[in-house]
């Protein structure tokens, strides 16, 4: 048993690992690409028709690039197609939602609390709204509001927000702003599978057939890449939050999503504008330190009843000396150690998670701001709540941290 546990935990880092390198090599090209396409000397009138070119050096030699508006005037033989980063990416991001979410739904997925799902329920509810998500906002871009960028963008932004508030309300805190996550970069995956590759097909079949490619396909695909630019940012953070509670286990998580889509676009309109010579618009940098502020108040705000305490100084005994610490170590023993012990008790696990364990008074006092910050603070443990910690108990975890650090 404990042999096919530890190589389901190697299987799950496997695809993690994955996942993370096919990701970079597709948010890098993105990126690229984008800065390049903005950047281009299109005011020169050059010999081989292109719409615009750009010299750039790298690695310690000269490169000569030029964009051909809809297609050079032959193939040539050797083209390079960008494609199989995103594929993979998503690939390996859907595998790793069904090691860890799907399978491990109990833990990670449903919080009774939020909604009483069973796990076949919440792993439909999943599927369905990855789905959803892109068949909604594939058909708003083919229809004509589609036409407008700027409004296209801001309804996506409230569906976005609105997913936001639906993921929160059906699943934990941390499956919800993961899978709004997941749902997004389903969307920018689909772009490339669904339009920007087809696309690109239909101009170069066009070629070989000695017809002249329509320029609609270009600017479509151009479309929908520029969409995948600025919500490439806004995803990294999902697919990272779930290793920060005050971000996915705050009481305003759903607020706290949709303002760093706001933070992604305030970014990346400051790269766009500065690969495109429109100076640099310093006025983004301000807008986005005000908006993470705005997320750092949301994260604690409902919580707050006293002056926040400061960083803990000095050892561990401090803790165990606090007022409170009898109490505090009766609810972990009670709520948390049969999960984080050398042997934990609860089935299914083999070892405690992240390594911590809190079976001795040293051991619960060393961990005491991990304590406050994840089951006092904020609910992302125990996870889904699934050992019953109340409300009471929270408050004092709460109070006993804040005595022992003069809060």
């Amino acid at each position: 048993m404990y042999d096919l546990a530890a190589l389901s935990a190697w299987l799950e880092f496997a695809v993690r690992w994955v996942h993370v390198i096919t990701a970079i090599a597709w948010i890098g090209s993105s990126f690229y690409f984008i800065a390049l396409d903005l950047g281009l000397h299109r005011d020169r009138n050059l010999s081989s028709g292109a719409d615009g070119e750009e010299w750039q050096v790298h690695g310690g030699g000269f490169y000569h690039v030029q964009k051909y508006l809809v297609a050079p005037a032959q193939m040539p033989d050797d083209l390079v197609w960008f494609k199989w980063e995103s594929y993979s990416t998503w690939l390996s991001g859907f595998a790793l939602l069904i090691l860890v979410y799907y399978l491990g739904a109990e833990f990670y997925l449903v919080d009774p609390s939020v909604a009483d799902l069973s796990v076949w329920q919440a792993v439909l509810i999943s599927l369905a709204s990855l789905g959803f998500g892109w068949l909604a906002y594939d058909q708003i871009c083919k229809s004509r509001f589609g036409d407008d960028n700027t409004r296209l963008m801001v309804l996506l932004y409230v569906i976005l927000v609105a997913m936001a508030y639906f993921y929160t309300s059906v699943f934990s805190g941390r499956a919800a702003l993961l899978h709004l996550g997941a749902f997004t970069a389903t969307i920018m995956s689909a772009n490339v599978f669904f339009i920007i590759m087809p696309n690109q097909r239909i101009v170069v079949a066009d070629l070989k057939a000695g017809r002249k490619p329509d320029a609609k396909y270009g600017k479509i695909a151009k479309q929908r890449s520029t969409h995948n630019n600025y919500l490439t940012l806004p995803v990294i953070f999902l697919m990272l939050s779930n290793h920060y509670p005050l971000a996915f286990a705050s009481e305003m998580n759903w607020l706290i999503a949709a303002l760093v889509f706001l933070m992604g676009v305030t970014i990346r309109h400051y790269f766009n504008s500065l690969h495109a010579r429109q100076g640099n618009k310093h006025w983004t940098w301000l807008a986005t330190a005000l908006i993470f502020i705005a997320i750092i108040w949301l994260s604690t705000a409902p919580m707050f009843r006293a002056s926040e305490p400061q960083e803990a100084q000095g050892p561990a005994l401090q803790f165990a000396q606090a007022d409170g610490f009898g109490a505090v170590q009766d609810i972990v023993m009670g709520r948390c150690s049969m999960c984080h012990a050398a042997e934990p008790a609860w089935e299914g696990l083999h070892w405690p998670p992240k390594g911590v364990r809190l079976e001795t008074e040293h051991q619960i006092a060393l961990a005491a701001k991990q304590i406050y910050l994840q089951s006092g603070l904020t609910h992302a443990m125990p996870p889904a709540n699934l050992s019953y910690m109340e409300p009471e108990e929270r408050a004092q975890i709460v109070a006993w941290y804040r005595a022992a650090t003069g809060g």
